[in-house]
């Protein structure tokens, strides 16, 4: 883990964002969204955010699919698919991803943030599009090929 300087000029740890994503799904179809703000515009992910604090994890991920989508979903329904540690590069703190399934949900999706979502679709797992941002695209396919796994995309080699 990286180190920074905190007030007292001793280095300590540099924690990672937290990130959720939940992949809702439809039968074999899953719910993505379009981006429409200037990180990664036109390409597709899953509903996500970061964590707030005092927020588990399985928290966010509810309370972030209800305010992008609308659809509300009981916390304990939601399952832990694939994990990632996505490593920035750029010198910002690494983020680490936890992707959660949704297969119970109440309501029909509506995008609620169009200055950051272009569109909400439906796409057969089997053809997603091209264009998915990557660290989310990372997660995405642990979660249907490796789920229970751990990805750590980006990371440099030693």
């Amino acid at each position: 883990m990286r180190e920074t300087m905190n007030d007292d000029t001793r280095p300590g740890p540099v924690r990672p964002v937290v990130d959720v994503h939940v992949l809702v799904r439809r039968g074999e179809k899953l719910l993505l969204s379009q981006r429409g703000g200037p990180y990664g515009y036109g390409q597709w992910h899953a509903p996500s955010g970061k964590l707030d604090p005092g927020e588990t994890p399985v928290q966010a991920a509810a309370r972030e699919l209800e305010e992008e989508t609308g659809l509300r979903v009981d916390p304990a329904s939601l399952t832990l698919l694939h994990t990632v540690v996505h490593h920035q590069g750029d010198g910002t703190p690494d983020r680490l991803g936890f992707f959660y399934e949704a297969t119970t949900y109440t309501g029909e999706p509506v995008n609620r943030e169009p200055e950051k979502c272009l569109e909400l679709a439906w796409f057969a797992e089997h053809a997603l599009p091209d264009a998915l941002i990557p660290y989310p695209a990372a997660g995405l396919h642990g979660s249907l090929h490796d789920p229970g796994g751990l990805t750590f995309h980006n990371w440099p080699e030693n």
